[in-house]
């Protein structure tokens, strides 16, 4: 059972890095970027062929960062500069990566009996399944903080100030569309980091492995800011690892329950509509919930 639960936070953690992104895109930007379940797989083909090529595991995270980066770049360009719908721009950069991905890595690659960041930090002799626990939570910390800063600079105050309201960025001389590509670049970063890490937590690479990435990262942000939302004081970075963690629990317990794992696409799709679902129903003062 402690295995079980450790395991499960250890999932929350290091898709909370996914969550991060969707985070940006949908709750800050409003914009629908399907990006995600290509950079997701991005981050993680970059990453499995490096480590092959002996590249230090750390080193690769940051490689994914920057191939992330210019996945979400793309899409900000499409969307922006050449005027095509934000959700037809994400669709089309997805479309382009799965073919990407199987250039670099093949439908799948193997770093078993590689060194990973798992595997390097100084944890002595502690089992890997902690070692992966402490790793993860490390870094989904570290990430947030770095936001939680970054929001309270001017530039992070003008990306919150794009979703709400555009024209007040405009009176400021800020020109929203640079806004956007900015907010889809991080965003997009930040969910191949997070493929980066899944990478080397599994030791493999699969060309499907970001398919659904898109609907976890909602979920995930839908249920932690539905939770918080009557707590202003806990940010929206917090409100979204809790939201991550939650949401990795109840899929962990459907698999506890013997439901068969080819099922468990459907049950994603039917556990996020009923989120959805809960998350507009009207509260006691006739005001939604999300």
């Amino acid at each position: 059972m402690l295995n079980l639960i450790i395991s499960t936070l250890t999932e929350g953690f290091i898709y909370a890095l996914l969550a991060y992104g969707i985070f940006i895109t949908y709750k800050i930007l409003d914009f629908p970027d399907l990006t995600v379940d290509g950079s997701f797989p991005l981050g993680a083909a970059v990453t499995a062929v490096v480590i092959n090529n002996g590249v230090n595991p750390f080193l690769a995270l940051l490689i994914s960062v920057a191939v992330g980066a210019l996945a979400g770049l793309c899409t900000g360009l499409i969307h922006v500069r050449l005027k095509v719908r934000d959700l037809l721009a994400g669709i089309i950069t997805m479309t382009a990566l799965f073919s990407v991905n199987l250039q670099i890595a093949g439908s799948n690659m193997s770093i078993i009996g590689i060194d990973t960041i798992f595997r390097l930090m100084p944890f002595g002799d502690m089992p890997q399944i902690y070692r992966k626990l402490i790793v993860s939570l490390i870094l989904a910390i570290i990430v947030k903080i770095i936001l939680d800063l970054y929001f309270k600079t001017q530039n992070g105050l003008l990306l919150r100030s794009v979703g709400d309201n555009e024209n007040l960025v405009c009176t400021l001389g800020i020109d929203n569309g640079n806004m956007k590509i900015l907010g889809l670049v991080i965003a997009n970063a930040l969910v191949a980091l997070c493929g980066s890490v899944v990478c080397q937590q599994q030791q493999s690479f699969s060309a499907t492995m970001g398919t659904g990435q898109m609907v976890f990262g909602l979920a995930a942000v839908i249920i932690g800011t539905t939770i918080f939302k009557k707590m202003s004081f806990v940010k929206g970075t917090t409100a979204v690892m809790v939201g991550s963690i939650v949401y990795k629990a109840c899929i962990q317990t459907a698999i506890t329950l013997g439901l068969p794992a080819n099922l468990m696409k459907l049950i994603t799709a039917v556990l996020f509509l009923l989120i959805l679902v809960l998350g507009n129903l009207p509260s006691k003062g006739g005001r939604k919930h999300a």
